[in-house]
């Protein structure tokens, strides 16, 4: 199959637009001679060589790193700000309670997951587009490859903000079944004589799970100064399902006022209980009537068209 002039040119731009996007946000190899040279200028000098100045005469190559980085820095922070505004309609602020809901990139400052979730959100947008538009080129030709490449970018870009959901959907679930372990152990423990903080600490130390990392950050929190009861709220507000906020609440309100703590937070789990068996109903009922649907409309027809056949040759005779 021959490719025509449009369509290598198109071609040829494709591969040239990515290796430059790769190039910008991949930072290449950086060398130490530049790190080195301000300490070895004077064992030089005592050595009678020369004082090796280049550092100082150009800090960086004409087309290094820093040279690259302060041309196209602007422009690719400027593309990848209006696809964040793209993916997520709110501002940042949200965005960043999202990706903290979520769970993503939990090894990055909250300061950087914005920036990191946005580029790498272009990234796989800017590969759906070159996929689907390589499969328009070879299936129809170049008008076609932008359609179907604009097809692409859409969907990476509905697939960025599905994603966000689905993940913040998963934490929830997890903490929802975590929660009711978690209330007993903690409610055992006030029972046997322990404080809130000497609870928290007694399940984080022998417990893993998202819950747990919740309750390690309020109390890496309080160990650095802030209250518990600040803590308790501010981990109340920042996570993504409202029973673990409400045990929050619980916590924070007993370690303020000396409420019975066992006794709540038994309530409360019995009360999140009833709502999981509650939910467990509900999906069990829908997986039914998903299972009704196949027999109704593939099963029935042939049931019915069985019974319907042999009604023409009953009215109206004939062997």
């Amino acid at each position: 199959m021959r490719l025509s002039v449009l369509e290598l040119l198109a071609l040829t731009s494709t591969v040239v637009f990515a290796g430059a996007v790769a190039w910008v946000l991949v930072r290449p190899y950086r060398s130490l001679a530049g790190r080195v040279r301000p300490y070895t200028t004077v064992a030089r000098v005592r050595l009678t060589r020369s004082a090796d100045v280049r550092g100082v005469a150009q800090h960086s190559p004409a087309f290094g790193d820093a040279t690259l980085r302060r041309l196209f820095g602007p422009i690719i922070d400027r593309i990848v700000a209006s696809f964040g505004r793209l993916v997520a309609t709110s501002n940042t602020e949200r965005l960043a309670l999202r990706l903290r809901q979520a769970g993503l990139y939990p090894d990055l400052p909250e300061a950087d997951r914005v920036q990191e979730f946005r580029v790498r959100s272009l990234t796989r947008s800017l590969g759906w587009a070159a996929l689907f538009g390589l499969l328009g080129l070879m299936t129809s030709g170049p008008l076609f490859m932008v359609l179907f490449a604009g097809l692409g970018f859409v969907y990476g870009v509905f697939n960025a903000r599905a994603r966000i959901d689905k993940a913040v959907t998963a934490r929830s679930e997890r903490l929802r079944g975590e929660l009711y372990t978690i209330n007993q152990l903690i409610a055992m423990r006030t029972r046997v004589g322990g404080g809130v903080v000497d609870a928290i600490r007694h399940v984080v130390i022998r417990g893993n799970g998202v819950l747990i990392d919740e309750l390690a950050e309020v109390l890496r929190l309080h160990e650095n100064g802030l209250s518990l009861t600040a803590a308790l709220k501010r981990a109340g507000d920042l996570t993504p399902e409202p029973e673990a906020a409400r045990t929050y609440g619980v916590l924070a309100t007993a370690q303020d006022r000396g409420a019975d703590l066992g006794e709540a937070l038994l309530d409360l789990s019995k009360d999140l209980r009833a709502a999981r068996r509650e939910e467990l109903q509900r999906d069990a009922s829908k997986r039914r009537l998903m299972m009704v649907i196949p027999i109704v409309v593939i099963l029935a027809p042939i049931v019915l068209l069985f019974i319907a056949g042999p009604i023409p040759q009953i009215i109206f005779g004939g062997t």
